[in-house]
């Protein structure tokens, strides 16, 4: 398979690594430095561009890669807010994976976390909060990761409608708090407590290399798929 790398920063020589490894060709690497590259023969001819740049640049880089015919994978996080615009073009012929998250262990975090959210709801004594710690380089606050947990507490958890950040949550809100240090590739802590007890769980990343492999295996699912895809598609726990 051939991918053409949008953003060749940590992640995207992560992920080049990791492909090569798995027997794929990097066809181009597209960086801040040669935007003219989403011209060329090679992104045209690539089966798929894999893209972790930032919220500001992601749509162009989606429209980009979209009107050359290439699919796309993303790991960028803070564009939600111009999802009907991707959504459209994905009911027109334009094929995007995205998630928040593309490790596997984070993924099964997600559906404990779902887990945990649907069995609380039963015990109101206890509150439920929030916190991720990631590198100083990350630009959105809070992670995408955090929004999913959140997201998917309010699915379960008749008593939450919404999350916060960097205030006091209301009775209703979720309060998240995001911490920015050194270059932790990512930590996500979800706790509920009572007056009597906490209950914690944890996904701690050791690396970006979960991040990559799953970006790479989503690559692969994706080549020969159509729409607006998630890691739903991919995974069925």
């Amino acid at each position: 398979m051939k991918i053409a790398l949008i953003g060749y920063g940590k992640m995207g020589r992560a992920i080049e690594q990791i492909a090569i490894a798995r027997g794929h060709e990097i066809s181009v690497r597209i960086d801040v430095d040669n935007q003219e590259d989403f011209n060329s023969p090679e992104f045209a001819g690539s089966d798929i561009a894999i893209e972790f740049t930032t919220p500001k640049t992601a749509m162009q880089n989606f429209r980009r890669a979209f009107a050359a015919g290439v699919k796309v994978v993303s790991g960028t996080t803070g564009w939600l807010g111009e999802l009907p615009e991707v959504e459209e073009a994905c009911k027109n012929g334009a094929t995007l994976f995205y998630a928040s998250n593309f490790s596997l262990g984070v993924n099964i975090f997600f559906a404990l976390n779902r887990y945990l959210a649907r069995i609380m709801n039963g015990f109101d004594g206890y509150d439920v909060r929030m916190e991720e710690v990631h590198h100083i380089h990350k630009l959105d606050a809070p992670s995408g990761t955090a929004i999913t947990l959140a997201e998917g507490i309010i699915a379960e958890l008749d008593r939450k409608s919404g999350w916060v950040e960097g205030k006091e949550p209301a009775a209703d809100e979720i309060g998240i708090t995001a911490v920015r240090r050194g270059e932790v590739p990512g930590i996500h802590t979800v706790t509920y407590e009572s007056d009597v007890d906490t209950i914690s769980i944890t996904h701690d990343a050791k690396s970006r290399a979960g991040f990559a492999l799953g970006a790479v295996i989503a690559a692969e699912f994706t080549k020969d798929k159509s729409g607006l895809l998630t890691m739903s598609d991919m995974l069925h726990f």
